[in-house]
């Protein structure tokens, strides 16, 4: 068993949330603390979990990596063991927001599987349960955390996942390519013509901003299936994701208004702009 206490553990995880630079732990901040330290956690491992995948040097490095993570969470769920600090802040939170050991090992499987071969043009069933595994999964585990684990706040983590990883596909084009990888399905990619094998050829055909709008319907269905499950959840508990929403929302619409006609130029948010959802978040 590990000898971190669970403060100590803490401590470790937010220098993790720190540390990424992302925008997640003030959306997270509206969040009563056990329920916040609960999704600094399950980021910290996401990210954890996201670095071995994509950072380690060797298959068999990885390979043993994320395997080890497999044994952890197993040990974790089954019993009640943690070895490291994540698992050590994970622990009081299985109990207390009733977490799911099989949305951890999706989300391990999911990095699995964008990382044992470079993704390129999968179909669109393909896409879509890699969309489950690395986005999804953690939504179900986040409404549960957030404090509703119902049937409806289960379709907000179906939809909501699958809008706003599908944004993040429609926004890093470029630098996916750079790494060998392409997200956009390929009967779409057939649909305009794009017989193209390699993501940066793929990328540079004429219709690519077709298949983008395309493939941006399917985020619009999405986040509007999100928003009418957000309704019939419960308001207070669905706070959280109505941030992440209202924050991929507005990349979304300014990759719409972008066209996708410089893919090299990536689309963000004005701190304008992120201070006034933030506030926004704050007060709804």
């Amino acid at each position: 068993m590990t000898t971190l206490t669970y403060n100590e553990a803490m401590a470790d995880v937010r220098k993790r949330v720190k540390a990424s630079g992302s925008s997640f732990a003030a959306g997270m901040s509206v969040l009563p603390i056990p329920r916040r330290e609960a999704m600094y956690a399950l980021y910290a491992f996401c990210r954890e979990v996201d670095d071995i995948a994509d950072d380690s040097p060797t298959n068999e490095i990885r390979e043993h990596g994320l395997k080890l993570w497999h044994d952890r969470i197993h040990a974790l769920f089954h019993d009640n063991k943690a070895e490291d600090a994540i698992c050590t802040a994970l622990l009081p939170a299985i109990t207390r927001f009733d977490l799911v050991e099989s949305d951890f090992q999706a989300i391990i499987d999911g990095m699995d599987l964008d990382s044992r071969q470079a993704i390129c043009a999968p179909s669109m069933a393909e896409l879509d349960t890699y969309c489950d595994h690395v986005a999804s999964a953690v939504g179900r585990a986040s409404v549960r955390i957030f404090g509703d684990s119902s049937a409806e706040a289960m379709r907000v983590a179906f939809h909501l996942g699958r809008a706003l990883q599908l944004t993040n596909i429609l926004r890093d084009l470029h630098e996916d390519a750079q790494r060998g990888r392409l997200y956009l399905p390929h009967e779409l990619l057939a649909k305009h013509g794009i017989t193209s094998q390699t993501p940066a050829e793929i990328l540079a055909a004429p219709p690519i901003p077709a298949v983008c709008r395309d493939l941006a319907k399917t985020v619009h269905h999405h986040f509007d299936e999100a928003d009418k499950a957000m309704k019939a959840s419960q308001w207070h508990a669905m706070r959280p994701a109505r941030i992440m929403r209202d924050y991929y929302q507005a990349i979304f619409k300014r990759l719409l208004k972008a066209d996708w006609q410089n893919l090299a130029q990536r689309v963000k948010l004005p701190l304008w702009e992120k201070l006034a959802l933030a506030l926004r978040g704050l007060l709804s």
